[in-house]
């Protein structure tokens, strides 16, 4: 996962989303301290235009994310 990708959020990546949601990560917390598997993530709530809505910071299961857009490679 990276910067620029949208997430669909449902309770298999945490009980919070029995709504599930989409979601485009800004960043991973790679600094933060979890438990094995979960991830600290900052982004923004999408709503159903893809519009960003809400920003958020989230502790999720990183087995039940789903990346549904990859961001693009920067190019060099």
């Amino acid at each position: 996962m990276r910067a620029g990708d949208v997430l669909h959020l449902t309770r298999a990546a945490s009980p919070q989303f029995a709504r599930p949601i989409f979601f485009r990560l800004i960043k991973v917390h790679t600094e933060l301290q979890t438990y094995d598997g979960w991830r600290w993530l900052d982004g923004y709530q999408l709503n159903s235009k893809g519009d960003a809505v809400n920003r958020r910071e989230l502790y999720v299961f990183e087995a039940g994310i789903r990346v549904l857009h990859s961001a693009p490679t920067p190019q060099q």
